[in-house]
């Protein structure tokens, strides 16, 4: 089973790697930046300003990260090559389970033909709360927002 430990910047280059391949899959969504500025992105805002989780293999590879910023899941991507070996579940087991400790909601946005994954946040206990027309993300693609509130047991 793959372990879930906290991301430092030298996984900056495991971590584009994973995001690309997974939004690859996306087809629906337009490319807007090119590869080395999805990688700088990676390294100087989300590793930079996010608290990010890794689920690694017994080898160290890296197959999925969650990045949480505040209240808001800002990413959860799973590389393609590990899909349905539950790392997605891992991760937000992981960055669920870390928010009821402070006893607060988590929030996310999604991109409306993200089916898997909105299938994903709903088994875990995520309620969608708004779904927007496109507006508000760079994509301009039709997204939903979930909340999962705090668990009972949290503090």
């Amino acid at each position: 089973m793959p372990r879930i430990v906290p991301a430092t910047p030298a996984d900056a280059p495991a971590v584009a790697d994973v995001f690309l391949a997974a939004r690859a899959t996306m087809r629906y969504l337009p490319h807007l930046h090119t590869e080395e500025e999805t990688r700088a992105f990676i390294a100087d805002v989300v590793l930079a300003r996010q608290e990010v989780h890794l689920a690694r293999d017994d080898d160290g590879v890296v197959l999925g990260f969650a990045a949480v910023e505040d209240a808001w899941l800002q990413h959860l991507y799973v590389a393609p090559r590990a899909w349905g070996r539950g790392i997605g579940t891992l991760l937000l087991g992981h960055v669920t389970a870390r928010r009821d400790a402070v006893g607060g909601a988590l929030l996310l946005h999604v991109f409306q033909r993200n089916v898997g994954a909105r299938r994903l946040y709903e088994r875990h206990g995520f309620h969608l709360v708004a779904s927007g027309d496109g507006d508000g993300n760079e994509e301009r693609e039709p997204d939903a927002t979930y909340r999962r509130p705090p668990s009972p047991r949290s503090p």
